[in-house]
């Protein structure tokens, strides 16, 4: 079974996710403080770390395993807005994004798709997240999906009851203002098992298991 999972979902104590803005000095946009937690070791598993395999660490490492296709918003592959400039933006990562899959950007402008050499491949759509979820699971050709953000777009998923699968790691701080990854989406947690565990970093851990449907 085909399942669709978000990994390694940063959230303030006061539930932002993100920062106000994005630009090309700002990716992050006022939201800095939740990912310094995060050293980017792990995320394609536990054997390319350098250094101790951690709790944090291992369960960074679920973000790439058994993954098939990712989908993901806008603002996560660029700061643009409106029709897509022709600036030869080829998204955060240059030519070495880390997702090795084919990868769904939700745009109100489709454009041509983009490929790399290490098997990234960008498709951009105007789509609902049921029609683009159905793209993403047959790209996927048997693994998961994984929704990898914004918190718009995970919220969207979460108020269609598409996704089976989330981590969270709820950062110590308050950020005071920011994209909230709950905001119009209350009582979703009662369609999930939800375990939680802290870690000697700080950070607290939710892991969010869809019940039956049935």
């Amino acid at each position: 079974m085909v399942r669709v999972r978000v990994h390694s979902q940063f959230v303030s104590l006061d539930g932002y996710s993100a920062g106000d803005y994005v630009t090309f000095d700002e990716p992050i946009g006022g939201a800095q403080a939740l990912f310094g937690w995060f050293d980017g070791q792990g995320i394609e598993g536990i054997g390319g770390v350098d250094g101790p395999v951690t709790l944090d660490r291992a369960l960074f490492a679920m973000w790439g395993q058994g993954i098939g296709a990712e989908i993901m918003g806008r603002k996560k592959f660029g700061p643009q807005e409106g029709p897509w400039p022709d600036d030869g933006w080829r998204g955060w990562w240059g030519e070495e994004p880390p997702f090795k899959t084919p990868c769904f950007v939700l745009t109100h402008h489709p454009r041509e798709s983009m490929e790399f050499p290490n098997g990234t491949s960008f498709h951009f759509v105007d789509a609902t997240a049921e029609a683009v979820l159905s793209q993403a699971v047959d790209a996927a050709n048997g693994l998961d999906v994984r929704i990898g953000g914004g918190p718009s777009t995970i919220r969207q998923f979460l108020a269609a009851d598409l996704i089976d699968f989330m981590h969270v790691a709820i950062v110590p701080i308050t950020l005071g203002t920011g994209v909230s990854l709950w905001e119009g989406i209350s009582g979703i947690e009662d369609r999930f098992t939800i375990e939680t565990i802290g870690s000697s970093s700080g950070l607290t851990h939710q892991l969010w298991n869809r019940k039956d449907r049935g």
